[in-house]
């Protein structure tokens, strides 16, 4: 079954450093897009940041620009999120999605959280 799998999240105090990984595995995931999202508790969930397959189009949500980094690659279909500067604000689960035009596959989430 065709999925995707985050890795990477924990505990980090603020200022500190997490890299966040997604990889699809188990059948065809469409991968021309890949991005991260998160939902903090109570909150909707939020974009963070997507990146097309050929690497031009490199999307942030204003609040990680500058301390978030997305990555990918393709030849293991998978996609990072490397997290510097770490707030406490960016407590959530994250999530990996892929799709073509839109996200239509998810990743079941990981937890981040910063202590202050």
């Amino acid at each position: 079954q065709a999925q995707l799998v985050e890795s990477g999240g924990g505990l980090v105090q603020a200022g500190g450093s997490l890299r966040l990984s997604c990889a699809a595995s188990g059948g065809t995931v469409d991968t021309d897009i890949m991005g991260w999202f998160r939902q903090a508790p109570g909150k909707e969930r939020e974009f963070v940041s997507g990146a097309n397959a050929a690497g031009d189009k490199i999307y942030y949500a204003d609040f990680v620009k500058g301390r978030f980094t997305i990555s990918r690659d393709n030849a293991k279909n998978t996609v990072y999120l490397q997290m510097n500067s770490l707030k406490p604000e960016d407590t959530a689960v994250y999530y990996c999605a892929s799709g073509i035009a839109q996200y239509v596959y998810w990743g079941r989430g990981t937890q981040v959280t910063v202590s202050s």
